[in-house]
């Protein structure tokens, strides 16, 4: 693929944004997670590798409040976030998108939109209802944060159309677009380009990169496509049965044997 990497795409990353210190996760007898540790600067663009069940998803899951570790520390800007709910972690600028859409696909896009402002709301269900005084400045406002997120995501065509009779490539942008609309400090992209065609997954590589420049975006990637992350990512981190192998520059890492003997196996 041809994505560029242009250092003006790149900002240089600041102090230390996310500290992830020796976590581990177990689920009954089964170690999902043993003495993960990494950092994230302001932002960067950290990539997470590994073949299928090596662990990625469930450090997003810890990250974000899904799961709760067993052992070590997850803060972000020095505040702890192993313990808190879901909700309270996205209050405090952790957000998300999904590999499997989580789109409500008999709504149209500025309503998907929406309902990621749903926690910067702070109107009641009746004043919301009414759509009256407060409630209706409020809902004013936060539709025109929408209009800023489908401009950047030039997904202006699609508007006003039920998001589940869109091509899967626009619904990923969509749930992109889902995400942003929470105003992160920091964006986790769950297999951002997974079950893309090669157009797609360069329409989507351009987005992540002009979100990046045009926001200033700190963003943890998980991805198989190896194109993707290469071109992409500040560092790499690649992770096996639950354990980090390494982490290094992109090059660094794709040249690291422990990385290649997990990926293709090792020689007999």
């Amino acid at each position: 693929m041809e994505t560029s990497t242009e250092p003006a795409h790149k900002p240089d990353p600041g102090p230390t944004l996310l500290d992830v210190s020796d976590i581990s996760l177990r689920f009954g007898g089964v170690q999902a997670i043993t003495g993960v540790s990494f950092t994230v600067n302001h932002g960067e663009l950290f990539a997470v590798i590994g073949p299928n069940g090596a662990g990625k998803t469930s450090i997003f899951n810890c990250i974000n409040g899904v799961y709760r570790p067993q052992e070590g520390s997850i803060r972000l800007d020095g505040t702890q976030l192993v313990g808190l709910a879901s909700r309270r972690t996205a209050e405090l600028g952790v957000a998300r998108t999904f590999q499997n859409l989580g789109l409500f696909t008999n709504l149209d896009i500025i309503d998907n939109l929406m309902l990621g402002r749903h926690h910067l709301m702070r109107t009641g269900f009746i004043a919301g209802a009414l759509w009256w005084g407060r409630a209706k400045r409020e809902e004013i406002e936060n539709r025109a944060k929408v209009e800023q997120i489908i401009d950047l995501l030039e997904l202006g065509p699609y508007r006003r159309k039920p998001v589940g009779m869109l091509p899967y490539g626009i619904q990923k942008r969509i749930e992109l677009g889902r995400a942003l609309a929470m105003e992160p400090r920091l964006l986790l992209l769950d297999e951002p380009v997974a079950g893309m065609n090669l157009e797609e997954t360069e329409d989507m590589a351009r987005y992540i990169l002009e979100v990046r420049a045009s926001l200033g975006l700190t963003m943890i990637m998980v991805e198989h496509d190896m194109h993707v992350v290469m071109d992409l990512a500040d560092r790499v981190m690649a992770v096996d049965f639950g354990v980090m192998l390494t982490t290094g520059t992109p090059a660094e890492v794709q040249q690291d044997q422990k990385v290649i003997d997990a990926y293709l196996g090792k020689a007999s």
